[in-house]
């Protein structure tokens, strides 16, 4: 479906809310008790600040078709659904053998430094990533690896840059800590 025909014709939304109101008007003639029941349902369980809102989806489903239209999707999603769900009984049934988890290899003269800030303070790879570039004048591939933990993170570059950072990154506040930046035991 594109854009175009899922968008709402605004000329008859506006025709239909004269239809919808001549027929209150009618209505209410008629059968006014009946309103009042629907009225007090609605106010019963649909949030005053949110009473526009049911009204607008009201008069879109009416607009659309309404029930025939979500009938027609879900009926499509229950066959993709059934379809996936035989796909995964069929996976799960054949035998699989065990994944290894890759190693990943890092360069010759590779070193790891321990950082005592991670997510706890809203460090986050991305950031983690920009501070060291600015800071240290490198590029994102002279960075290895980052590990961002809870309270702490590993950095891994060449021993060069680690050097860098330790001069440069010890004793600088990093969102609210102070930075403490070392080799790595690991």
């Amino acid at each position: 479906m594109d854009r175009e025909s899922n968008e709402l014709n605004l000329g008859e939304l506006e025709s239909k809310i004269q239809d919808i109101v001549n027929k209150i008007n009618n209505d209410a003639a008629s059968r006014p008790e009946e309103l009042e029941e629907i009225k007090k349902l609605i106010k019963k369980n649909v949030p005053f600040f949110t009473r526009s809102a049911f009204s607008a989806y009201l008069l879109r489903e009416v607009a659309n078709g309404g029930s025939r239209e979500r009938r027609q999707r879900n009926s499509e999603f229950r066959k993709e659904k059934s379809v996936k769900s035989e796909q995964m009984k069929k996976e799960e049934a054949a035998p699989s053998a065990p994944q290894k988890k890759e190693e990943r290899i890092l360069p010759e003269g590779a070193r790891t430094l321990y950082l005592n800030v991670g997510k706890m303070k809203h460090l986050y790879a991305k950031n983690l990533s920009q501070l060291l570039q600015t800071e240290l004048g490198i590029t994102r591939d002279d960075i290895y690896s980052l590990r961002i933990h809870d309270k702490y993170s590993f950095i891994t570059m060449s021993e060069e840059n680690c050097n860098k950072a330790i001069e440069l990154l010890n004793g600088k506040e990093i969102n609210g800590r102070v930075c403490q930046i070392n080799y790595s035991n690991r």
